[in-house]
């Protein structure tokens, strides 16, 4: 069942209230009426609306001082001011105050009519984004950097220099290692860790819809924008915004995120309105940007804007002292959602899993241990290791490995031919 819009009228004129309800309970809306600005707040408190028609001029509390109060009470709730013809001056100050519009006395009722609309609009876009606000904080779980390594410990030791800054970070690393995982564990150590962190893959985003996802689009603007719809720059308002696999971004959307971090704010794609935003971005990438550069596909500008910190996440081949540990975290976190006791893992086992060559990392391992456990009924042992892991896991080849280095074939065989003539001058 649709939910009616609730409209709130302060006027101290009964015949303007009387004029108004009739107007809006025409158009289906439920309407309730307050004749001062007192009891125009107090309604507010003890009662949810999702517009107000504020007059300015009242007994005991005029319009701009109910806009002041409101403010404070309910920030988000939009205020249509109305006056007389001779308090034009008042309303645009009312305006630069917070008021959504204002309608001169007597309102013309078409006018209002789409005011109200546009007002009911806004309101229902600001219910919208601070649901998604808390769906995203809900969903973003406590996170943990698990590992003792050498390598692990400094980018710990980085990680919390870095938090409480506001500094931009660029995260480097191979796909599978726990870019996100870095940027998660970022947040919750900064000051911004009430706000949300909001995440965004480049990559699996279509790049004709890039933009409107980072900055959010008006109704109407392209087919299917049926309505307006915030961006995640707007979301992570206060926040932390991901931006993951950014070598993978339009140029297009590059340069307007150069401008948003230029500027602060963001235009909507077929807007013309400017919003604020305050945001700490954190982009992470598993491509070399400064090649990407060279080649033209990525903004060198945007590059010296994002990567003030640049932190790089170990493979997981170049940290398998952690091995253990992880294994053993991931042990309790899979056994916990599948609602079974820990595994007993053998240290044989463990060692084995130390042998393979973990070109899909973290995610890899994660995999590896989880298939462990489901398909070993008892503990596990070596010889389950080379069953269901070695043999799983390390079927890339040596040639596949190096293939994946490479873009082309030209650079491939620049390289190639390079390391044989280093070859040829040794073995000469």
């Amino acid at each position: 069942m649709a939910v009616v819009p609730r409209i709130l009228i302060v006027d101290d004129e009964r015949s303007i209230r009387r004029t108004l309800r009739d107007i809006l309970e025409m158009e289906k809306y439920e309407v309730a009426e307050a004749e001062d600005g007192l009891t125009c707040l107090v309604k507010v408190k003890q009662d949810k609306y999702d517009v107000i028609i504020l007059d300015i001029k009242m007994p005991k509390m005029d319009g701009m001082d109910v806009m002041d109060r409101l403010a404070e009470v309910a920030p988000d709730l939009p205020v249509i001011m109305i006056s007389g013809h001779g308090d034009i001056d008042t309303a645009v100050e009312a305006v630069k105050k917070g008021a959504f519009d204002f309608i001169s006395k007597p309102p013309d009722l078409n006018r209002l009519l789409i005011t109200v609309r546009n007002a009911l609009d806004k309101s229902t876009l600001v219910v919208q984004k601070k649901t998604l606000q808390k769906r995203i904080k809900k969903t973003t779980k406590a996170t943990t950097i698990v590992g003792s390594s050498t390598e692990i410990n400094m980018l710990k030791e980085t990680i919390e220099k870095v938090a409480p800054t506001d500094a931009r970070v660029l995260v480097q690393g191979p796909n599978g290692t726990g870019k996100e995982l870095v940027a998660r564990w970022m947040h919750e150590r900064s000051n911004r860790k009430e706000g949300p962190i909001v995440e965004v893959n480049c990559a699996a985003i279509p790049s004709e819809l890039i933009e409107s996802e980072l900055f959010g689009h008006t109704k109407g603007s392209f087919t299917g924008a049926h309505k307006d719809k915030a961006g995640k720059f707007e979301l992570a308002n206060r926040g932390t915004l991901f931006l993951d696999e950014i070598g993978d971004m339009s140029l297009s959307a590059q340069a307007k995120v150069l401008r948003a971090l230029q500027e602060n704010r963001i235009t909507r794609v077929g807007g013309d309105k400017t919003i604020n935003v305050d945001v700490r971005i954190v982009s992470a990438t598993n491509k070399d940007l400064r090649r990407e550069i060279a080649k033209g596909n990525f903004r060198e500008d945007l590059y010296h804007r994002l990567a003030v910190i640049v932190m790089k996440v170990p493979s997981l081949n170049d940290r398998k002292s952690d091995i253990p540990e992880l294994v053993d975290y991931f042990n309790g976190q899979i056994c916990k959602e599948y609602g079974m006791p820990n595994k007993e893992i053998e240290d044989a086992a463990i060692k084995e899993l130390q042998k393979i060559n973990w070109t899909g990392n973290i995610r890899e391992l994660r995999n590896v241990v989880e298939r462990l456990i489901i398909l070993c009924p008892k503990s596990i042992s070596k010889k389950d290791v080379l069953r269901y892991a070695v043999s799983l896991s390390n079927t890339r080849s040596s040639m596949e490995d190096l293939f994946e280095k490479f873009d082309t074939f030209a650079e491939l065989r620049d390289h190639i031919e390079q390391e044989y003539q280093k070859y040829k001058a040794v073995t000469v």
